[in-house]
């Protein structure tokens, strides 16, 4: 591992995508190597995520993060400043520092702005991107550039859509380019556009740039997006992913899910639903299709759909390696979401990376609801050779940003 010297921290607040503040880090190295990174949040968390530290009080409404950046500035600095570390050695020290197991004390927004920034000021000394200082301090040779699922209809948490469904996502499966697949994706988004507006529908936006219609139900949106694909001449080059974000619709008292309005299935009769979606619609990928506490739904859903459909899991795997290898061991899905700001650090963000792929679990990258202009995971899916990443749809600058990194690192890669 290579190994820099600190010579200074700054850490301060900046508003995120929601308006809400979030944390953002500048460290420099050997003096005059600067890396600069910005912590996103999520809206719809799974209860084993790292610790998110806000303020309270009636500032922001309880949304502050000076407590964050003070952790950084009085506790964190002190303790790294003239001196020198490896990615992993730095990491290291951050969780001793903390002395919890979900960095509860100091704050994952606080301690992954700092493992970033200085991943990023690595990149910086060593003059070479992002992505491919990832890539040489872990030896991964295979980069990849993911396959983008894009966000076209929010609901959930992300929007007032009235959809329990969370995020409703095309894939461009059938380009062999993500330049291409963008221009393919904004195609059909103008196409959606067209046609809810025909229908009197509104095209605002939810928290991650897709629209927010009032559809009746969740498999109308899906209906509503393949009628769409159909009219842009795209029906064959696209499919369909989904993110249910199950513990969103599940009711602990009744332990049945409510799907929409009043319908509510068991857990058995919600693999049976899957199934019927997922042959019905060809579906790519299925994120969270339960609470995060059901693993005998994701097993069952896996050893019925696995082979056709990617069951992904984030509430239930939360980047953290232990829930990654109980997933392993009980063959609970097919693939897990990456989150950075879920486990705290670069180190152990790419440490459940490389052990999805070590034992044949497929990943995905993703953003959140509550984003910032940073682009690192487009990098991080790069230099790590992650299969799939999402950010949202094509309508906001804080998604637009990690796509328009991601066609300049296929630039980059194609030349």
């Amino acid at each position: 591992m290579y190994s820099s010297c600190i010579s200074s921290v700054v850490a301060y607040e900046i508003i995120d995508s929601r308006g809400n503040p979030t944390i953002e880090v500048s460290l420099t190295i050997a003096t005059n190597y600067r890396g600069i990174a910005s912590v996103p949040s999520g809206a719809s968390t799974g209860s084993y995520e790292a610790t998110e530290l806000r303020d309270g009080g009636e500032r922001y409404n309880g949304k502050g993060v000076l407590k964050a950046c003070n952790n950084v500035i009085n506790l964190i600095t002190p303790a790294i400043v003239g001196q020198s570390f490896t990615q992993e050695s730095l990491d290291a020290l951050l969780k001793e520092l903390d002395g919890t197991d979900n960095f509860s004390f100091l704050g994952a927004n606080a301690v992954l702005g700092v493992s970033l920034a200085f991943c990023r000021a690595q990149a910086e000394e060593k003059r070479v991107p992002l992505f491919e200082h990832i890539s040489h301090q872990w030896n991964n040779d295979k980069k990849v550039i993911p396959l983008i699922a894009f966000n076209v209809i929010n609901g959930g948490k992300h929007a007032d859509s009235g959809l329990t469904f969370q995020e409703f996502m095309i894939v461009p499966t059938g380009y062999d380019t993500i330049t291409k697949g963008v221009e393919a994706t904004h195609r059909v988004l103008n196409e959606l556009s067209k046609s809810l507006q025909e229908q009197g529908l509104s095209i605002g936006l939810g928290d991650e740039g897709g629209y927010a219609p009032h559809l009746a139900s969740n498999e109308e949106a899906i209906e509503v997006i393949k009628t769409v694909l159909k009219k842009a001449g795209e029906e064959e080059k696209f499919r369909i992913s989904l993110d249910v974000a199950g513990s969103e619709l599940y009711n602990s008292d009744t332990q049945r899910y409510t799907i929409d309005k009043n319908e509510s299935k068991s857990s058995d009769e919600m693999v049976a639903y899957y199934n019927r979606l997922i042959d019905q619609y060809h579906l790519f990928s299925l994120e969270d299709p339960f609470h995060e506490d059901d693993w005998q739904g994701f097993q069952q859903l896996t050893r019925t759909s696995g082979s056709s459909c990617f069951i992904v899991g984030d509430d239930l795997t939360v980047t953290n390696q232990r829930l990654i290898d109980r997933a392993i061991e009980s063959r609970a899905l097919t693939t897990v979401l990456i989150k950075p700001n879920q486990i705290g650090t670069v180190t152990d963000t790419l440490h459940a990376v490389y052990r999805c792929h070590s034992h044949g679990l497929t990943t995905f990258m993703s953003h959140r609801s509550g984003e910032t202009s940073d682009t690192s995971i487009a990098d991080i899916a790069v230099g790590m050779g992650c299969s799939f990443i999402k950010a949202g749809s094509l309508r906001r600058g804080e998604r637009v940003a990690k796509y328009n990194r991601l066609m300049e690192i296929e630039r980059m890669i194609m030349l």
